[in-house]
């Protein structure tokens, strides 16, 4: 572990009080007394520690400024787990966090804190070793264990019954005998080390030299930024595998972020088949006792790679190496709840601070990143071609004012064509609309009631497959009605517009044979999911209906013609990334289509056939496209060449929201450069029973804008129980 500071706090002259982070929203750490005798304090050690009347996990932070304080009057600290403090390098990372974000150091840290039950070792495992007696009746199955034990080593009850194919009964009459005597082991592994040489992949062309530029970077050991930028199918993550092999070659761990790791079992697959084994996962859906397990086992060094969602960031690896973002453009990486955060950026502040190589990996990289890599800042490497010489799939707009679909469907009679065509060769076809249920509103056509949530400012979305309406935003739902609220009119309510289960619908109609997956993140849990997208790997479904899951990097391979039902969906809104989130969606999308070679095509049903996001798209223009985005940002001094922070303030009526909104703008110090937009009410103006109101704040790229919030907010009024104010730096959502 990289550590300097460990001994500060050593047995000979330890201060009498440290500063102790606890998972809360203090400003600061609290100080506790080192009761005598505890010498195995150190910055980074993580202790438990009296608050008020619990006890509670906390990190001894670094020498705290301010004054003195007399120890007698502190509490004492009550216990140091036994596992690895977080190093120097980590309470640096989340310090700049904290600053970065304007969130309390303490929720900060707590995300590094989230398997309390990790902190002290795991328990030994009861196992055996022949204690050199042989039994008086030695029957055949009796030798089987002997012949394996024999040896002198250690096994568990159940690996040695399980190695020599005999019951547990046999292995428990030698125990009885006292052939067996009884020894204590670690618990194994969670997964087994990966071997960098285990089946290094045949790499060619620009893919061979892309692999070899790269691992020039790992083999530096310092600090960088190299973005591989390819098209769809194009090997970039058979490049970085061998930028990982480099880094476990030299005894280093590996980060692998994934924005959907819970449902890519193709990539963990693809993992175990180069080394060997698979990674340790980092996700919301592990079990907690298996989360437990990774944490601490991360934390020793045990697990040498970890594939995660963006909160693995913060895991207290022993000695990371390397950090690869892949999918670097997706919106999950940005965290929304408590500390905003964008794990891609974070994850290059956490390379800079160790002074290690970071990756970003994209077919469509970010704006942002495409400004860095002009300007120089982050290395480049373009593959653009697909692994070996497969072909990019033929795509066409299909202009839905010139052929529209038949009364009350949505899909247009070219793409209903082009998707029986498919299903008669054998071969797959996917829809994708990026809008979940059957449709995402229910009206009524006598007296035009809309259902609404009760506690949010949206439709409640049809989900037919489930039978109930239900509200996105809160979770809200109630039974499909028969009758109008309103009105109370009988088999009058009309569905407006089409989700992923209507469209499922119409596709029974033209095509009763097919065999149909619908793919959405409300139709089942993560086990399901990942069940659903095995069988179409396995070619188990002839069309496939989809959301943005299927836009994860999956690797279909009988799947040649991708329809795009609704691709100005994303078009329809304010948000200033509106154009690059379409562009890359739909090239992520129509990317699953010919990744083995098959002749493939795409077809986008639009109104809006000559949007540049249109064109590019069917054109193969990626270059034009990202230069008029650039211009455009750089013209209204939009990020990158700007800055944006906003605020949300929330409370439990519009009044008090909108009061304490004003009241903030009001405190704000006059800065140039700076400039305050709002308060408005947010496009969801009302989440959960709560009142929102928005405030943006847009700087010049050189503003210090965290300065300018802190002084905006000191000086604004006192937050009441009833009222929430969160801050976003670098916001992704308007909404």
């Amino acid at each position: 572990m990289n550590d300097d500071s460990s001994d500060l706090f050593g047995a000979e002259s330890h201060p009498p009080a440290v500063p102790v982070l606890v998972p809360l929203p203090a400003p600061t750490a609290y100080s506790y007394r080192i009761p005598d005798g505890m010498t195995s304090i150190a910055p980074g050690s993580i202790v438990q520690v009296p608050l008020g009347p619990r006890q509670v996990v906390g990190v001894v932070w670094d020498e705290a400024d301010g004054p003195a304080v007399d120890p007698k009057k502190l509490r004492s600290i009550t216990k140091v787990f036994d596992c690895p403090p977080l190093d120097k390098d980590m309470r640096s990372f989340l310090d700049w966090v904290s600053a970065y974000t304007l969130s309390p150091p303490g929720l900060v840290t707590r995300m590094s804190l989230r398997a309390p039950a990790a902190f002290d070792p795991e328990p030994m495992i009861e196992g055996l070793r022949f204690a050199g007696v042989e039994p008086e009746k030695l029957t055949p199955a009796r030798r089987k264990v002997l012949e394996l034990a024999g040896d002198g080593l250690s096994w568990t009850r159940g690996g040695l019954a399980n190695a020599a194919g005999v019951s547990l009964s046999v292995v428990d009459g030698l125990t009885k005998h006292g052939v067996f005597e009884t020894v204590f082991l670690p618990p194994p592994p969670l997964v087994a080390k990966p071997d960098p040489d285990f089946a290094p992949a045949r790499l060619q062309g620009p893919q061979l030299d892309a692999a070899k530029e790269i691992c020039e970077e790992s083999i530096a050991d310092t600090f960088s930024v190299t973005v591989i930028d390819g098209v769809t199918g194009s090997g970039k993550t058979e490049v970085y595998f061998e930028a990982i092999a480099e880094t476990l070659r030299r005894g280093k761990q590996v980060l692998i972020l994934l924005p959907e790791i819970a449902l890519t079992a193709d990539f963990l697959e693809r993992f175990q088949d180069r080394f060997g084994a698979k990674p340790g996962e980092w996700h919301s859906d592990l079990a907690t006792r298996t989360r437990e397990k990774v944490w601490r086992q991360v934390s020793t060094g045990e697990i040498r790679v970890v594939a995660g969602a963006r909160s693995a960031l913060f895991l207290p690896f022993e000695d990371l190496g390397l950090i690869i973002v892949d999918e670097e453009h997706d919106p999950a990486y940005k965290q929304e709840d408590r500390v905003f955060y964008n794990a891609r950026d974070m994850a290059v502040v956490r390379a800079r601070i160790a002074g290690f190589p970071v990756i970003l990996v994209s077919a469509t990289p970010s704006v942002e990143t495409q400004v860095n890599c002009l300007n120089g800042r982050y290395r480049r490497v373009h593959l653009p071609t697909r692994f070996a010489d497969a072909a990019l799939p033929d795509l066409h707009l299909v202009d839905m004012r010139r052929h529209p679909p038949e009364r009350g469907g949505f899909l247009s009679p070219i793409l209903v064509k082009a998707v029986g065509k498919a299903v008669e060769r054998g071969e797959q076809a996917l829809l994708f609309l990026n809008r979940r249920g059957y449709a995402p509103l229910t009206l009524c056509r006598v007296c035009g009631h809309r259902f609404q949530c009760p506690q949010c400012s949206s439709w409640l979305v049809e989900h037919r497959f489930r039978t109930q309406i239900q509200c996105h935003q809160c979770g809200y739902a109630e039974p499909t009605p028969d009758s109008c609220p309103e009105c109370g009119t009988l088999d009058h309510l009309v569905a407006c517009g089409p989700g992923v289960e209507r469209i499922a619908e119409e596709v029974e109609k033209h095509f009763p044979d097919a065999r149909t997956i619908v793919l959405s993140s409300d139709l089942g849990g993560v086990k399901r999911l990942r069940l659903e997208f095995e069988a179409i790997t396995k070619g188990q479904a002839d069309i496939v209906i989809g959301t943005q899951l299927v836009a994860k990097g999956h690797n279909f391979p009988l799947m040649t013609l991708v329809g795009i039902v609704d691709a100005d969906i994303g078009l329809a809104n304010g948000d200033p990334r509106a154009a690059e989130r379409t562009y890359q969606l739909l090239s992520q999308v129509t990317g699953r289509a010919g990744r083995t070679g098959r002749k493939s095509h795409g077809l986008l049903q639009t109104f809006q056939p000559q949007h540049p996001v249109m064109q590019a798209l069917v054109l193969g223009d990626g270059e034009a496209f990202y230069d008029r985005e650039i211009h455009e940002r750089e013209r209204a001094n939009l990020p990158p060449y700007g800055r944006l922070a906003s605020i949300i303030v929330s409370a439990d009526n519009r009044a008090d929201a909108e009061t304490h909104a004003r009241q903030l703008r009001q405190s704000a110090p006059v800065v140039s450069g700076i400039a305050i937009l709002g308060p408005a009410e947010a496009p969801l103006a009302l989440i959960r029973g709560r009142h929102r109101f928005r405030l943006l704040i847009h700087g010049r790229r050189n503003s210090d804008m965290q300065s300018f919030l802190k002084v905006m907010l000191a000086n604004g009024p006192k937050e009441r129980r009833s009222i929430n104010v969160q801050v976003d730096i670098d916001p992704q959502s308007f909404l």
